[in-house]
């Protein structure tokens, strides 16, 4: 435990990245499988506890740390409020024991003390987590209820700890990420298996890692001579960044001639990878679950492909005399149901839009240029011909000029934008910048008010950073959206400041304020929704500005925003 502690205090208390590497590496190379195992799972997003594996919930610990530390429930509750994180509220409640007990292995806590106990009464849990609190320095202790609270995030990402394995290793990190998609259990045996040079028939069970493109505006910042990231925002809702991205000139400038780059719509669907291995079919999301059973219509019509392909498309929602696809939340009747009944699969029919291949007659093709891809992709779906899978159609422009006109046409066509891919690119693993863009299409806005805030994670918090905003339904506030993203961090601490200042009550996290600031809300569409009180439901809404110059009583009405759903 002590060398994961130790490990996790270097991470949180660097910002470099190479640091951040180098830690990691020293880590996976001292520390004995069992616990690298465990320190893998963990660092890449997995817990111990989850709605099946009951351990402490957030009450139980609060009560739990007022009777260790003889705090009263209320000064639980404000350190809490004041410290924004509870695990370490948690550690600091309580002093260092005079003797530390004997270390225990990272693997043996979780194994041994932790996981035995989940779901026991409520006197043997909370038998073992106090003991742990009492035998416990603050760097253990702290890192302890990080594994209780599941909130061991410390700026490190998946692919972070790939790269130092891929370093540590010599292992390629592409074959590394694939081993590492779906499902898997911190065991010994599977850190041996990762780290294998040599390939595994586990292997081509695999998808493989997905190519993920960029915002282009920050392709077009950097032309620009400006920051390639906005600081504290969602670069695609900076003014600045929208307006480069409405400049065809700028667009040329940034990427060259068009004719260098292939032009496709950019889908609003599920991201998957369609395999047709050793007699099987298989699909896989991009969050890295298998989706079998829940689409099986594509299922059917993925079994008549040749053995050994690889697709690489988008899931939609599509009737088939639809000219366009059906809104995201159609998808969302789907994605919910493991097995679908006749019903839900006539009234909510699906096809997939490939436009990359990966894998064919069982070669990996990623290391082949676009255009070759492209080609033999096409070639492929046209002898197949099953309309439930179709070819995602190029968008055909002469000038990046034509491609912006076609690019304004989008939400009308019911997508996002255009996808930009270079012909020459390979298809690579993660966000890898320069061959892969996306275009996407200005923000729907509407002007909010500002109802709740809730304090941020991490970093943030102590600060409130999480805001719900309301729209006018005759002469009442209607919550329609929540942000986190867009504001700068000078504008952070003064809203955080004035919440704090006029908070009505409190909901928990939640806090309810005056109304009174109005917000310019961005986001990509709008759907009816039954599971929404004001009945709409927004798609990635984001902070634009903060409208210092328009009264609470001039923000839009409901049925603004009514009228802007498809």
């Amino acid at each position: 435990m002590k060398r994961f502690a130790q490990l996790y205090r270097e991470l949180d208390q660097s910002t470099a990245t190479l640091d951040k590497r180098a830690a990691l590496i020293r880590y996976f190379k001292e520390a004995p499988p069992r616990d690298a195992a465990w320190a893998l799972y963990l660092l890449s997003g997995g817990k111990i506890a989850s709605a099946r594996q009951k351990i402490a919930n957030t009450r139980e610990l609060r009560e739990w740390i007022a009777v260790e530390s003889n705090t009263p429930d209320w000064l639980v509750d404000d350190s809490y409020d004041q410290v924004g994180d509870l695990a370490e509220t948690l550690a600091l409640l309580l002093d260092d024991p005079v003797e530390a007990a004997p270390d225990i292995a990272l693997a043996d806590w979780i194994e041994q003390r932790l996981l035995p106990i989940a779901n026991k009464h409520v006197d043997m849990r909370r038998g073992v987590v106090v003991e742990a609190w009492r035998s416990l320095r603050f760097d253990e202790r702290l890192l302890f209820n990080k594994l209780l609270t599941g909130a061991l995030r410390v700026g490190v990402s998946q692919r972070l700890v790939q790269q130092a394995l891929a370093e540590l290793t010599g292992i390629d990190i592409a074959r590394l990420a694939q081993r590492m998609l779906g499902s898997w259990s911190p065991t010994p045996e599977f850190l041996r298996d990762l780290l294998t040079v040599d390939e595994l028939p586990g292997d081509r069970q695999q998808p493989y890692p997905f190519f993920l493109a960029s915002p282009l505006e920050s392709a077009l910042r950097v032309e620009a001579g400006l920051p390639e990231e906005v600081p504290a925002a969602d670069e695609t809702s900076a003014p600045a960044a929208v307006a480069l991205a409405n400049d065809p000139g700028a667009v040329a400038r940034a990427l060259g001639p068009i004719d260098d780059w292939l032009l496709e719509w950019k889908w609003d669907g599920i991201r998957l990878q369609l395999l047709r291995r050793d007699g099987e079919v298989a699909l896989w999301s991009r969050g890295e679950e298998r989706l079998d059973g829940r689409f099986p219509e594509i299922e059917a019509a993925a079994a008549t492909l040749p053995d050994g392909t690889v697709l690489d498309g988008e899931l939609l929602a599509w009737r088939a005399d639809d000219a366009m696809p059906l809104p995201f939340t159609a998808l969302q009747t789907r994605i919910q149901r493991l097995k679908p009944g006749p019903k839900t699969l006539a009234d909510t029919p699906v096809r997939v839009q490939v436009y990359d291949l990966l894998e064919l007659a069982g070669e990996d093709w990623r290391d082949r240029p676009q255009h070759e891809r492209r080609a033999a992709l096409e070639a492929l779906i046209a002898a197949h011909g099953d309309p439930r899978i179709v070819v995602s159609p190029r968008v055909e422009a002469a000038t990046w000029a034509d491609a912006a006109r076609l690019r304004e046409d989008a939400r009308d066509l019911g997508v996002e934008g255009l996808m930009l891919k270079r012909a020459q690119a390979p298809y690579q693993a993660g966000r890898r910048r320069g061959d892969w863009w996306k275009w996407k299409i200005d923000p729907l806005t509407i002007d909010a008010v500002l109802l709740y805030a809730q304090a941020g994670h991490g970093r943030r918090s102590t600060l409130y950073t999480d805001y719900t905003f309301g729209l006018w339904d005759g002469d009442m506030l209607v919550p329609v959206a929540k942000a986190y993203s867009g504001l700068d961090d000078r504008e952070i601490l003064a809203l955080d400041k004035w919440i704090r200042a006029h908070t009505l009550e409190r909901f928990g996290p939640v806090r309810s304020v005056r109304a009174h600031h109005v917000f310019e809300l961005g986001f990509e569409a709008v759907n009816v929704s039954k599971r929404h009180k004001s009945g709409i439901a927004v798609r990635f809404p984001r902070i634009l500005r903060w409208r210092h110059d328009k009264p609470m009583a001039e923000a839009d009405r409901l049925e603004t925003l009514k009228a802007l759903a498809r």
